[in-house]
């Protein structure tokens, strides 16, 4: 029969939830350290606890060497004929021990020994709560409230004291004493005064196991929980897929008359839902998941970086936003792409400033436009006018006030930049004209008998068109520059100086 001693250590060991013989090596090393304590002995010293008779005796341990010249030290060794005086069965390497009396180690040694075992039933009592809920992190269970300190509210979780910081607390909850609600089992800490394991109201992993509890269908599989992004007290954002075509994977969330869906908003003191149906698709999906805004159109802006372009319509704009921007948030992390959201106003006015800045990119020289004089080219360059563009640009007034430039020069700068951009049409169509689809193959050959015989004749249509559009320009050029040539009176343009 087991002694009063060991017996009340295994009730410690049941209430304390750890294994018996921590405690019987937590006891033996207290004797240990009170014998070496009192005897001021460098020994090896080990402690013996008996089961049945609850004696407890230290002794000191020797190893057993063959000669005196072995002995290193001679608290640690000993030599076989001394040894053989103890104990006439040793041999060369055994173990010799020698009884210390523990009846003489008094109050002192006592409370020494008291304290080390107190310290090791609680590291002991530490490690086994570490062992035991390091492996749960992420499991639902139920805790009672038990007190606060400070923000953090303190449960009872089975026989360990558990911890739920204010951030992992839903602002809509408060918890009454005695209470009993479902947590997540966040994380296990290990601090200085031992594991601490951290419970969260919060967790996406609650409302999954809510939707577990009150959908049959998801939780024998036939509807399936793809994705949920939640904010606790405000808003969650639950993505479900039906395995069966037959199963409308939202309604069965939703349930008849929103029963199912409202038994947990219930639970999560009156927290928003939107169930939502998953898609492959992210263009889809995104459409869905900004609901109950209306999207206009999607676009995926970088499949790789994963960043889609939303447009809406003005009034939906802050409704797709949601308050504090919560509900593009939700979606963006519900999908796992970045969103950008953009009003159609906004949208044009984008693609308004992007055609502005291609067309403002054009910056063509002044000598390019035929009909310019250098002299009328010097006096716009002096005024900060060095482009065919800022000259188009420019009114009849804004031309004249420039100094050394009258009416019919303004009307003559006009004739040319019309004649410049007239050109540079005619040059677009004719690009376009000869940009046809190739003939076929008797057309072509018959085109190619037809030139052959133009080139035999000596003289093609197209060289007539040219030679006549040669002399046109020759006996148009020299009437340009004799009007450009002389400049306009003084007193036409500025009074004279007094």
């Amino acid at each position: 029969m087991a002694s009063l001693l060991y017996q009340t250590i295994e009730g410690l060991s049941r209430e304390k939830g750890i294994d018996p013989q921590i405690v019987v090596s937590a006891v033996e090393d207290a004797i240990v350290v009170a014998t070496r304590k009192y005897y001021k002995s460098q020994e090896n010293l080990r402690a013996e606890l008996d089961k049945e008779s609850g004696a407890i005796r230290a002794f000191a341990v020797k190893t057993v060497v063959e000669t005196p010249e072995q002995v290193e030290d001679p608290n640690l060794q000993i030599t076989l004929e001394e040894a053989k005086k103890v104990d006439a069965s040793v041999e060369v390497g055994g173990e010799v021990r020698f009884y210390k009396a523990t009846d003489v180690l008094g109050r002192i040694a006592a409370q020494l020994a008291k304290q080390v075992i107190f310290q090791k039933v609680r590291e002991a009592e530490r490690d086994t709560v570490y062992n035991e809920y390091i492996g749960r992190v992420g499991e639902i269970v139920t805790a009672t409230m038990k007190r606060t300190e400070g923000p953090d509210a303190i449960f009872e979780v089975g026989k360990t004291e558990a911890r739920m910081p204010r951030k992992e607390q839903s602002r809509l909850e408060s918890f009454a004493m005695g209470e009993r609600v479902k947590v997540v089992i966040a994380r296990v800490e290990k601090g200085s005064k031992g594991p601490q394991v951290v419970i969260s109201r919060a967790a996406p992993e609650l409302v999954q196991h809510l939707f577990q509890t009150e959908v049959p269908e998801i939780y024998d599989g036939t509807v399936v929980i793809r994705a949920i992004a939640r904010e606790a007290g405000e808003r969650t954002k639950i993505a479900v897929m039906s395995k069966d075509k037959d199963v409308d994977s939202v309604g069965a969330c939703v349930g008849m008359k929103g029963m199912r869906v409202q038994s947990i908003i219930r639970e999560l003191r009156g927290e928003k839902i939107d169930i939502i149906e998953w898609h492959d698709d992210p263009v889809t999906f995104a459409e869905k998941a900004l609901q109950p805004a209306k999207v206009s159109r999607v676009s995926v802006l970088d499949a790789g970086e994963k960043h889609l372009e939303v447009i809406v319509d003005d009034s939906q704009l802050s409704l797709a936003i949601g308050k504090k921007g919560q509900n593009v948030r939700l979606a963006a992390k519900l999908l796992g792409w970045k969103i950008d959201i953009k009003s159609e106003e906004e949208k044009r006015q984008e693609v308004e400033q992007q055609m502005q800045a291609l067309v403002g990119t054009a910056n063509t020289p002044l000598d390019r436009v035929e009909g310019l004089g250098e002299g009328i080219i010097e006096k716009l360059i002096e005024a900060g006018v060095t482009t065919v563009e800022a000259l188009a640009d420019m009114t009849p007034e804004q031309l004249e006030a420039i100094n050394g430039i009258g009416p019919k020069t303004v009307e003559k700068i006009s004739i040319a930049v019309n004649n410049y951009f007239s050109s540079l049409e005619t040059g677009e169509v004719a690009a376009e004209e000869v940009a046809v689809e190739e003939p076929a193959a008797g057309e072509g050959a018959a085109l190619g008998e037809e030139s052959s015989t133009l080139e035999e004749a000596g003289d093609s249509p197209a060289t007539e068109v040219e030679a006549r559009t040669d002399e046109a320009a020759a006996s148009e050029t020299p009437a340009l520059e004799e009007t450009a040539e002389p400049e306009e009176p003084q007193a036409e343009d500025s009074a004279p100086e007094k």
